[in-house]
């Protein structure tokens, strides 16, 4: 290969990086609104000793941006959580949870919710915008099963 054309290919990759970097950089900032947002989300207590039985859908809806947008379906029996369901998030395109971190999914972290009977639990490591969404998204649907 000749010296123009090296210099051809070089001059070719530099301007592809270079897009591609003004893209990821575009993207970040395009998103960080919607993660300060959801950074600032609070998981309030729910009464998990006053859950009328049911089923009853939840979901958050942020307000910069529908990036991390969720729905959840929970059935209360016995006063218990019995089932969770992830309705939009966390899903791959066969509606599966996803593997977030370390090999965990959403239902790994509702499955803490269903053991201590409480939405104080950790969140995924690596993935805690995502499990926040989906904890907001649970309490908003928790909400509705308790009896005043």
């Amino acid at each position: 290969m000749n010296n123009t054309k090296r210099k051809k290919w070089k001059t070719i990759s530099i301007i592809i990086v270079g897009m591609i970097t003004l893209i990821l950089v575009g993207g970040i900032l395009a998103s960080a609104p919607g993660r300060r947002e959801i950074q600032n989300l609070v998981i309030n207590s729910v009464n998990f000793n006053n859950l009328r039985d049911g089923t009853y859908v939840g979901e958050y809806k942020g307000t910069k941006d529908s990036f991390r947008n969720t729905q959840v379906e929970v059935t209360i029996l016995g006063g218990k959580i019995s089932n969770i369901k992830i309705l939009k998030g966390a899903l791959d395109k066969d509606e599966l949870p996803i593997e977030l971190a370390d090999g965990l999914t959403i239902e790994d972290l509702f499955g803490k919710v269903v053991k201590s009977q409480s939405l104080q639990v950790d969140a995924i490591s690596g993935a805690t915008l995502t499990s926040k969404t989906h904890l907001k998204a649970l309490e908003n649907a928790l909400k509705q099963s308790e009896i005043d």
